[in-house]
């Protein structure tokens, strides 16, 4: 965002994509006429045709350049193919719920404040490792091996990530739609609907439905990485396992956030509902 500042236009324009920061993904704020950044309020992100206003625009071209690899003879000897991206926030504050945020979105320029991953299997695998990328006990390792607040390249492989042959078919069933509903919400990711084979309109934004969803995601993937219903529940909260005097915590602005919305910790409460749901196959794998 600094020596290619050369490159950025203030305006969007013909040949023009917008340039991408990461605190703007997904949908997460926006910039006004004023060059000032605000959150996404939730009645705009209900509107699938709603699309942030970034505060740069960069060639198409350099972008496209840029998800191609050539050799020294100018061979052609990689290439990214899919209308869409993935990528993660690099600054992970204690003031989010979330340490390590990753998200999928269109074809456009990214800051480097946005590291990007490129995944080989078929689109369902990626939705799995996005999913992978976003559930609390993949979450709750990053915190334990986090120091400060930028989510390098050091850390990030350092985090225990399922491999695709870890998946079964069923697994995948269970994954993919969920992971589509939660991110196809505007019509921008239609192309990685179509990939997930998905033809229809953008699923409504409806944040009690997510969290739900969410919650079915994360009590899946902690059966994935084989926890037991207690690990799940220390996870969530340790206190609820170890006693309110435990001087350890894992998610307390997630929790204290919930709480003064709610009256309870309800990802606490819909995730272990989600599990009890998986043990007794209410809800189905």
């Amino acid at each position: 965002m600094n020596t290619d500042s050369y490159r950025f236009k203030d305006a969007g324009g013909e040949d023009l994509v917008p340039l991408y920061e990461a605190k703007m993904i997904p949908r997460w704020a926006t910039y006004t006429l004023e060059a000032d950044s605000r959150d996404v309020t939730d009645a705009e992100k209900a509107d699938p045709a709603y699309a942030v206003t970034p505060r740069y625009w960069v060639s198409k071209a350099e972008v496209e350049d840029r998800l191609v690899k050539r050799d020294r003879e100018d061979n052609v000897i990689w290439s990214w193919d899919r209308q869409w991206l993935m990528g993660w926030r690099n600054i992970a504050r204690s003031t989010d719920e979330r340490s390590f945020i990753g998200a999928v979105f269109p074809r456009i320029g990214v800051g480097h404040s946005m590291p990007l991953w490129f995944i080989q299997n078929q689109p369902p695998f990626a939705a799995a490792y996005l999913a992978n990328m976003s559930v609390l006990v993949f979450d709750y390792v990053v915190r334990q091996k986090l120091g400060g607040t930028n989510m390098t390249y050091g850390y990030y492989m350092q985090f225990p990530v399922l491999p695709p042959d870890h998946y079964s078919k069923s697994d995948l069933a269970f994954i993919t739609p969920r992971v589509l509903e939660l991110t196809y919400t505007a019509h921008g990711l239609k192309p990685w609907a179509q990939d997930l084979g998905f033809e229809g309109e953008p699923f409504a934004f409806n944040p009690t439905r997510r969290a739900i969803l969410r919650a079915e995601l994360d009590a899946y993937y902690a059966k994935l990485y084989g926890l037991t219903r207690d690990e799940l529940r220390y996870v969530l909260d340790p206190a609820d396992v170890m006693g309110e005097d435990y001087p350890s915590e894992t998610f307390r602005v997630l929790k204290n956030k919930e709480m003064r919305e709610y009256g309870e910790y309800r990802t606490q409460r819909l995730v272990l509902e989600a599990w009890d749901q998986l043990e007794t196959g209410e809800l189905c794998r």
